[in-house]
């Protein structure tokens, strides 16, 4: 590999191997478009929504919602998905069962997202039974 083509992409093994004391775990991350405008997106959103309550309770799904623009203020239809998978493969089929794919709302990307680093604190309050997630 050249000097040029190592800047531009390092093998994953490398990475692997740069983070081994890191947590390294695999997931998925499904970016999903719209294709026509949002007319069709809300037309499939009840089913889609039900599709996505189906992965969560599967244990498939990490996280998902929506992306809105930039300045925080618009959804143009954008989301994105994070599912728990044993390949890329895997991965997208998942993302074609979903009714906005299949219907040609929404078109997809699945790139593969190794977690390294961060924390989550869930914070439960028996008496008020509330609970808070940063």
């Amino acid at each position: 590999m050249t000097d040029e083509q190592v800047l531009k992409a390092v093998p994953a093994g490398d990475v692997r191997e740069a983070s081994s004391g890191m947590l390294q775990k695999q997931l998925f991350a499904i970016f999903t478009t719209p294709t026509n405008g949002l007319g069709p997106v809300f037309a499939q959103m009840e089913d889609h929504l039900k599709f996505q309550m189906s992965l969560e309770k599967q244990g498939i799904m990490f996280a998902a919602g929506p992306l809105w623009t930039d300045d925080e203020r618009f959804w143009e239809g954008e989301g994105m998905v994070i599912i728990r998978a044993a390949s890329a493969q895997a991965a997208m089929a998942i993302a074609e069962q979903d009714p906005m794919h299949r219907s040609g709302a929404r078109t997809f990307r699945v790139r593969p997202w190794m977690v390294n680093e961060g924390s989550i604190t869930v914070r439960v309050d028996f008496s008020s039974q509330t609970f808070e997630i940063n």
